[in-house]
């Protein structure tokens, strides 16, 4: 099957994601609010996290296992990471929009977070671990190259607990598209 990439991505700056739904037929999927991961000094993390960070457990790579993220984000229960999502995900990967932000303990991968791309926006798709704290220690280390980068959004898309904990705030449609169309202007590079 061909997918277009300009449509996909299109669709992502308008505010789009894509999922599967039960029978792992895939749509585009919007929100009445969106969640967004504070790429300034309301971030935060548990206090128990930065012991785990002063000790160095862990290394950060960026697409150095882009499949196995992708296969660890997908490895659930139930999961709205069908298998032809992830021929998405492959695809846009292949063109320079999907990324893989990862943490290593030894050879072994960790954890990570998949996302997309565009402009100074960074869609985070899922996160995984396979090493306790390697998700987390993967959050802390990927906003930090966000700011770095002068990246102006980094989209959770939807709030759980989890992200609760790092300060993870929503945000109705009609602010978050005004910052979308800000952030997708911008020239940023991940890497």
């Amino acid at each position: 099957m061909q997918y277009d990439v300009a449509a996909i991505i299109r669709g992502y700056a308008q505010g789009y994601f894509l999922m599967a739904d039960e029978s792992n037929g895939l749509g585009w999927y919007g929100s009445k609010e969106r969640t967004l991961i504070p790429l300034d000094e309301k971030f935060r993390y548990p206090k128990s996290l930065q012991r785990v960070l002063n000790q160095n457990r862990f290394t950060v790579a960026i697409n150095r296992d882009f499949l196995g993220v992708v296969a660890g984000c997908a490895n659930r229960e139930t999961t709205w990471i069908s298998p032809e999502l992830q021929k998405i995900y492959w695809l846009l990967y292949q063109t320079g929009y999907a990324y893989s932000f990862e943490t290593w303990q030894g050879d072994q991968l960790a954890g990570g977070i998949l996302g997309i791309v565009i402009g100074g926006v960074f869609i985070g798709e899922s996160m995984f671990y396979r090493i306790p704290e390697g998700s987390k220690v993967a959050m802390v280390k990927l906003v930090e190259r966000l700011r770095q980068r002068k990246f102006m959004l980094f989209d959770a898309q939807m709030m759980n607990p989890h992200l609760a904990r790092f300060g993870a705030y929503p945000i109705n449609n009609k602010e978050y598209d005004i910052l979308l169309q800000q952030a997708l202007q911008l020239p940023c590079s991940l890497k």
